[in-house]
């Protein structure tokens, strides 16, 4: 079973989720983008090299198999959560202090 891609992909839906229910609708603005891309860039860089130098191994049968360069496709979107959920959540609570 592919856990890792359950898992990220859940990990999306519930950001997005989140994200609507909250209110903040950072997936709406257009700066969110530019930073995800900036975000994006870095993340290519340092986690292919981990991956790339096999300094983090993957288990094939745990995920899809679809790689950006050395990248796994779930670790992206683990990533977008990571980061939109920090966002949503801070904007959401500093509007609540």
């Amino acid at each position: 079973m592919k856990e890792y891609t359950i898992l990220a992909a859940a990990s999306v839906l519930m950001t997005c989720l989140w994200d609507r229910i909250s209110g903040v609708r950072v997936l709406r603005r257009n700066e969110f983008y530019v930073f995800l891309s900036f975000i994006f860039l870095l993340k290519l860089l340092v986690n292919g090299y981990l991956t790339g130098a096999g300094i983090v191994l993957y288990e094939p049968r745990f995920f899809l198999g679809y790689r950006l360069g050395s990248i796994p496709f779930e670790d992206l979107c683990f990533g977008f959560s990571l980061v939109t959920v920090t966002i949503v959540s801070w904007e959401y609570f500093k509007t609540r202090g």
